[in-house]
């Protein structure tokens, strides 16, 4: 028999963090509920199945006692321990399936991993794993120096390398199991899968874990990492940063105010408080302190004694953090791998600055509220000044001193006068000077001070005397008289004439008269007067003879001054041909006729003629080529023979295919010239659908009416079955050339069912599974019932089986029901006839006694099971309360039970 221990922490079963408390809690509700029992079993009940979801410590943790991340490095390696793995090491290429190494990056086949995970690594190594076809272990390591009975949190880093892309985007996903077992490797303590981990376009690192908790004398646990996925293009890996810490509940720490910071001035100071860790129960029965105290967060020192849930804080002056290692056993808090941290509690405090400098009119107020002085008080307003003056305030009279004189007013002009102006602060000028007046040219105004006016002088100069041809007129701008005209130009004349100016006219008089032109001059003459030798000039010459055709003859004429030519030139010859012409011949003054007929066109077609046009003077040719024959084939093509001067019809119809299908047909297209295929393959198609159960492979039967087929798998199968070992969809064609048969079997995984925990209220069982598949379940392993909640049940150690309707697999776990019954009736209808207690063999010691309400001792039993039948010296007892008291090593419960007849 293991060694049992009891305790009186106060739970019900439950799950908590996302593993499996190993627990079995009896909840006493009589006069006594203050007491509570938690029988905590040997682990070797709960060998088989016991399981756990992934999840963190949900409290606080300590710090870290375990960490492998696989070092640095820019090679690959080293190789794992021996013993770590049963895969194999590859340090030189990409490993295949059922293969590892150890690197800061990957090798080829599309993985992708940009670094490994360990914060501030340069060049950080993770273990990179290309998963085997087979499911199973892949890493495998001790964690040494635990503490028993003490809860501690794993985890770890994956990713999956292979992008969402890989493998033609049908990668298969990652899936890996965690379990922790004892340093027997025979219990398995906590366990859970990651379900399937797909691909992503950018691989990213996901953290999980699992919680568990060592037994009494359990200092190592063993650490598997198994691959739960199947092998192929997919499934591939890294790991980084396994870690392991303790765990332990969520303890705040709060003041007498629940809070957890408070910041104060240094002005408020000494700080006095007490501060108190308050756990949430959810991992600790028991709670051992050591306070510790740190200015900067980082470095803590215990303070000596301080080892209660409450701490008295009194003269703090500086800033200061608290904070409490908490442990379940005493004698772990010296342990850091056992221990863990409350959450801190923080005293900010500000140092109060010194009083500020203060002008005469401020006063300075220190608020501890703000640590920092107020400033009030307004300086005197200034005082209204005129435009010379100026203010300067006096810091030792505290009031404004006033300085300054008005300008003095300035020397005016007569016309002027000035007016102070307060904004500019200088005397205004105004007033203009008269404006002098218009004058004439000779003219001059000078401006006279006495009297503010303009005096004006001057007189205008005399005008000139003129000639005839002159006038005059004033020019107000050179103040001068100008003279304007000129003496008449004399005229032009002619050589015979002679000009005399006349002063009295003002005007030139002509005299003379031109000599007598000549006469009786030849017909061809002209005269001319000379204006240079002032006489007439006679000129010209008798007209040239023309130059006359052979047959013409010349002689002049003094009435018209010209040569007359007489004569005509001989008849052009009539009666020609188109192609004769005729040109004159001056030498023998007669027509020379010349031409010669075109010649006949040659080299007619077959039904070509020719005739001369003596209108077009050129030949004409005949004929038409015969018709191109119509209502040809596609085939046929029409080719003209200049010999028999005929069109020659020539080619073959295509021939119509043959090898048709047994559904096609072949008709000839006249438009395209081609035969063309028509018909349509006969095909059938269907679903069947099946189950598969885990771990096993099963046969698919294409069945066909067709004979002597033929099969196509998408597998790539050519046979009439296959066999297949995991779930998907397979699609089968089966044909005979002409008949078409396509068989679609949709095969559905069945998972074996994972119990998650097996609870008892009260007197029901209940299954708990982490698959959701309807199950059928039996506590004999023979009756089987689709309900998961078993009631009425007696105490007693039970075998839970589960199994699916379809697949034969049993999943088997113990559980040790154990509940003190609240009645009996012992009327042999074989429900609650006894009160029974059928777990005391579990136990080094065990009493159970029963009383009626008078205290009268009616049964007992000492390390045995109890299954009392309410009879006391084999004599039916009546119906009332009856009082027990149960004594399990040490452990007293007390209650009371109707019994019923």
């Amino acid at each position: 028999m293991c060694h049992t221990k009891l305790s009186l922490s106060v739970r019900s079963s439950k799950t908590v963090f996302g593993y499996t408390y190993l627990y079995i809690y009896l909840n006493v509700q009589n006069s006594l509920l203050d007491h509570k029992v938690l029988i905590f079993l040997c682990i070797s009940f709960f060998t088989k199945g016991l399981h756990a979801q992934l999840g963190f410590c949900q409290g606080n943790s300590g710090d870290p006692i375990f960490t492998e991340d696989f070092g640095t490095g820019t090679n690959y390696g080293p190789q794992l321990p021996v013993g770590t793995t049963t895969y194999n090491f590859v340090g030189t290429n990409g490993p295949q399936d059922g293969s590892y190494t150890v690197g800061s990056s990957t090798f080829s086949f599309g993985w992708n991993m940009p670094s490994d995970h360990t914060p501030g690594d340069t060049n950080g190594k993770a273990l990179i794993v290309n998963a085997s076809f087979t499911t199973g272990e892949f890493y495998k390591t001790n964690i040494n120096g635990l503490c028993e009975n003490t809860t501690y949190e794993f985890s770890s880093w994956l990713m999956n390398i292979l992008p969402s892309s890989g493998c033609g985007g049908n990668g298969i996903p990652v899936n890996v199991r965690f379990e922790i077992w004892d340093i027997t490797d025979t219990n398995l303590l906590a366990s859970g899968n990651t379900g399937s981990i797909f691909g992503t376009v950018a691989p990213a690192w996901q953290q999980y874990g699992l919680v568990f908790q060592t037994l009494p004398a359990q200092t190592s646990v063993i650490l598997k990492i198994i691959n739960n996925g199947v092998g192929g293009c997919g499934n591939d890996l890294a790991i980084d940063d396994i870690v392991f810490k303790s765990c332990g509940d969520a303890i705040t720490v709060e003041d007498s105010t629940t809070n957890n910071t408070v910041s104060l001035c240094s002005s408020q100071t000494p700080f006095i408080e007490t501060i108190t860790a308050i756990p949430d129960n959810a991992v600790f029965s028991s709670h051992f302190y050591q306070w510790q105290v740190s200015n900067d967060g980082i470095n803590w020192v215990d303070l000596v004694g301080e080892s209660n849930a409450a701490l008295t804080l009194t003269g703090v002056t500086t800033t200061s953090l608290y904070r409490a290692k908490v442990a379940e056993i005493a004698v772990n808090l010296n342990n850091e791998d056992c221990i863990t941290f409350s959450d801190i509690y923080q005293i900010n405090i500000a140092q109060a600055p010194a009083q500020p400098v203060i002008a005469c009119w401020e006063i300075a107020t220190f608020s501890d509220a703000t640590c920092s002085w107020t400033v009030t008080g307004t300086q005197p307003i200034q005082p209204v000044l005129e435009c010379w003056e100026t203010a300067t305030f006096n810091n030792t009279t505290c009031v404004w001193d006033i300085a300054g004189t008005q300008p003095v007013q300035p020397v005016l002009e007569c016309w002027e006068t000035t007016q102070f102006n307060t904004t500019t602060c200088t005397w205004d000028i105004t007033g203009t000077q008269p404006l002098q007046p218009t004058i004439e040219c000779w003219e001059t105004a000078t401006f006279n001070n006495i009297t503010c006016v303009w005096d004006i002088t001057g007189a205008q100069p005399v005008q000139p005397v003129l000639e005839c041809w002159e006038t005059t007129q004033f020019n107000t701008t050179t103040c001068s008289w100008d003279i304007i005209g000129a003496q008449p130009l004399q005229p032009t004349i002619e050589c015979w004439e002679t000009a005399t100016f006349n002063t009295i006219t003002c005007a030139w008089d002509i005299t003379g008269t031109q000599p007598i032109a000549p006469t009786n001059l030849e017909c061809w003459e002209i005269t001319t007067f000379n204006n240079t030798t002032c006489v007439w000039e006679i000129s010209g010459t008798q007209p040239v003879q023309p130059a006359i055709a052979c047959w013409e003859t010349t002689a002049f004429n003094n009435t018209t001054c010209t040569w007359d030519i007489i004569g005509v030139q001989p008849m052009q010859p009539t009666g020609l041909e188109c192609w004769q012409i005729p040109i004159f011949n001056n030498v023998t003054c007669a027509w020379d006729v010349s031409g010669t007929q075109p010649l006949a066109p040659t080299n007619l077609e077959c039904w070509q003629t020719t005739t001369f046009n003596t209108t077009t003077c050129n030949w004409d040719i005949l004929g038409t080529q015969p018709t191109v024959p119509s209502n040809l084939e596609c085939w046929e093509t029409a080719t003209f023979n200049d010999l028999s001067c005929a069109w020659e019809v020539s080619g073959t119809q295509p021939l119509e295919p043959t090898n048709l299908l047994c559904w096609q047909v072949a008709v000839f297209d006249n438009a395209n010239c081609t035969w063309e295929i028509t018909g349509t393959q006969p095909l059938d198609s269907r679903e069947e659908f099946l189950s598969l159960c885990e771990n096993e492979t099963l046969l698919l039967q294409a069945t066909s009416s067709i004979i002597s087929p033929t099969y196509n798998w998408n597998t790539g199968a050519m046979t009439s079955s296959v066999t297949i070992d995991a779930a998907g969809s397979y699609e089968v064609q089966i044909t005979d050339g002409c008949f078409t048969e396509i068989i679609t079997f949709v095969v559905a995984a069945i998972e074996n069912p994972i119990i998650e925990s097996v609870v008892s209220d009260g007197s029901t069982i209940i299954v708990n599974l982490l698959n959701s598949v309807d199950y059928l379940y039996s506590l004999n392993g023979e009756d089987f019932q689709t309900s998961n909640i078993f009631s009425n049940i007696i105490s007693g150690l039970y075998t839970v089986y589960v199994k699916s309707s379809v697949c034969d697999t049993i999943i088997t776990q113990q559980h040790l029901h154990f509940f003190i019954p609240k009645f009996i009736t012992p009327n042999a209808d074989g429900v609650n006839d006894f009160f029974s207690l059928n777990i005391l063999e579990f136990f080094l010691t065990s009493e159970v006694y029963i009383f009626d309400r008078y205290g009268k001792l009616l049964f007992s039993a000492i390390n045995r099971n109890v299954n009392w039948d309410g009879t006391f010296n084999n004599n039916r007892l009546p119906t009332s309360d009856y009082w027990y008291v149960i004594k399990i090593e040490g452990q007293e419960f007390k209650g009371h039970f109707t019994l019923k007849n």
